[in-house]
């Protein structure tokens, strides 16, 4: 299953669109991932447009917020208000403030947003919305639309946290308020849970709220910090990883591309991470659990060298990250994660995250979100966000496909509330041509097949439907955030509960909407976990995947498999 026969050298991308989009499935697979492979998809010229929403719009803003600091020394003496304590925690609050505004992750044409860039706000603040609560049916709260409630409640915390960012001073009395409110919206709303970065966001905001006493708020975010770096680079020892950094690697923009072609076993026939791939994925996967290691060695140490020299590793590890587009585009993130890291370990040397035992109720209260619910979270990931599990971009990914039937189903859709059109009618208004829009769409299923994760699908997809030709396909996660407004990744959003939200409203007829939800891979499990349903029975049929089963397969679907996917085709034929 490792390689077909070698290609001939004139049967190479790039591909006549119209072979690609009148090939059977499993064939416009093969094409668009070899398409994909041979390509540079992004150029830097194409990064100028977020690289200039982070320094001069994310970035200017938090300094004009920094502006209203007391004892301000004004904009060009910059060590003097950088990396100051109110100057780091505007730059949480901001953050927190950026992303429920809809600016930071799931924003703009590299997440499939080309018409109306974001959601966000423009979601979140509008009656009559998709929503997921956490208690589903309760009155008042559990409804799958938004009401005055919800709306109200997301501007009320927006505007509290625009005051903190224009006071002087930032105090646990301003603080309050937005903690509260925080938890509350993700009680309405799961969504804004997540989009609020509880995981880091809002638990270093409570250290700021409840330990502002001695400054025991910088080493309860240090702890937060270290944690982040250790559980990402744990989630990541797992077989998933080197196609991340495969598929990464080849989007870079920055990436030499003489070495592209080397990130495969033997282009353009295995198209499975080579051996170059899984020593980058070994390299990253190290480097990030050594970083708070490091640091800690410092600390304990007053070593400034190796202080100087992990806050050097964690630099170069976000920067790498950042410069070479990772999928959702979290930058925002490795800027903050950098920014952070240097006003909290170098700045603060003397802050210990043992000073924490003085405070052993919240020191409690941290280690559960910090170590018990990652800990179940790679465990038990059907339980758990993969963000509160902090496994972040580590390839395994709870995830979800929606295969809406050939025969206009779409348009029911039209019903919901939404910000902006599904990425498929915004992509029909922006190309005209009929083959160069079948093959955009087809471009599509790249993402997906080339990760390791992708590779359920062969065993749910014939399950789902009998010709997957005779259904259009869809991303859950660009399609969630089309209808909740926010998109980052995170499967449990876009799964069975929003097919059940959306379902009484849409009305869609039995056989025409299907859903394949694929569940992430349990840290030292063997299986990834399947389920099929349909918008109007419900659960169909479900499945346990053996991924060893399956690396030495290609990212296409081949044999039985392929066959099974277009069964429906070859009995009519």
């Amino acid at each position: 299953m490792t390689t077909a026969q070698p290609t001939s050298p004139d049967d190479l991308p790039p591909y006549d669109p119209a072979r690609v989009v009148n090939a059977p499935f499993p064939e416009r697979v093969r094409l668009v991932c070899r398409t994909w492979a041979n390509s540079s998809p992004n150029r830097p010229s194409v990064m100028a447009l977020y690289w200039g929403k982070y320094f001069f719009v994310l970035i200017g803003l938090w300094a004009f917020w920094c502006s209203f600091n007391a004892g301000y020394p004004g904009f060009f003496h910059f060590a003097d208000w950088t990396f100051t304590n109110e100057a780091f925690k505007k730059a949480m609050v901001w953050s927190m403030c950026w992303e429920l505004f809809g600016f930071g992750c799931g924003w703009g044409p590299m997440n499939a947003r080309f018409e109306k860039w974001y959601g966000g706000y423009r979601h979140f603040a509008r009656v009559g919305t998709i929503k997921l609560p956490l208690f589903r049916g309760v009155p008042l709260i559990g409804g799958d639309t938004r009401n005055a409630l919800d709306v109200g409640l997301y501007v009320l915390n927006q505007a509290l946290l625009i005051r903190v960012l224009v006071s002087p001073e930032v105090t646990p009395e301003l603080l309050w308020p937005c903690f509260i409110l925080v938890a509350v919206n993700g009680i309405l709303d799961k969504t804004l849970f997540l989009v609020a970065r509880y995981e880091h966001y809002w638990v270093v905001m409570g250290c700021m709220t409840l330990l502002a006493a001695n400054d025991l708020w910088i080493s309860g975010a240090k702890l937060t910090w270290s944690f982040i770096w250790i559980w990402a680079g744990v989630s990541k020892w797992n077989s998933h990883f080197p196609s991340v950094i495969m598929f990464m690697m080849n989007n870079g923009p920055f990436f030499p591309k003489f070495l592209k072609k080397s990130l495969f076993t033997s282009f353009p026939d295995d198209l499975r991470p080579s051996r170059f791939a899984h020593l980058m994925a070994a390299f990253g996967h190290v480097s990030e659990v050594s970083i708070p290691f490091v640091l800690l060695l410092a600390s304990e140490t007053g070593n400034p060298w190796i202080l100087l020299g992990g806050c050097i590793l964690f630099t170069g590890f976000h920067s790498f990250i950042g410069l070479n587009n990772p999928n959702g585009m979290p930058v925002e993130w490795n800027i903050l994660m950098i920014y952070g890291g240097w006003s909290l370990f170098y700045f603060h040397p003397e802050a210990s995250i043992f000073d924490l035992t003085q405070e052993p109720v919240i020191l409690g209260a941290l280690l559960f979100s910090l170590v018990a619910v990652p800990t179940f979270g790679n465990f038990v990931p059907s339980r758990v966000s993969f963000l509160p599990s902090m496994r972040y971009y580590a390839g395994n990914w709870a995830y979800n496909i929606w295969l809406f039937k050939k025969n206009g189903c779409t348009k029911k859709l039209h019903k919901l509330k939404k910000a902006s059109g599904t990425v498929v009618e915004q992509m029909e208004n922006m190309i005209p041509d009929p083959n160069e829009l079948e093959f955009a769409k087809s471009m599509m299923l790249v993402s997906r097949f080339m990760h390791f994760q992708g590779r359920p699908l062969f065993e749910a997809l014939p399950v789902a439907v009998d010709d997957i030709d005779d259904y259009e396909w869809h991303e859950g996660e660009v399609l969630g955030g089309t209808i909740l407004g926010w998109n980052f990744g995170d499967g449990h959003l876009n799964g069975e509960q929003l097919l059940r939200a959306i379902q009484p409203i849409c009305q869609f007829e039995e056989g025409e909407l299907r859903v394949i939800s694929v569940e992430s891979q349990p840290l030292f499990g063997p299986t990834m976990h399947w389920r099929v349903y349909d918008a109007v029975k419900g659960k169909l049929a479900e499945g346990r995947t053996k991924m060893a089963d399956y690396k030495d397969y290609q990212p296409w679907p081949v044999g039985d498999v392929a066959k099974a996917l277009t069964k429906g085709r070859s009995a009519a034929a």
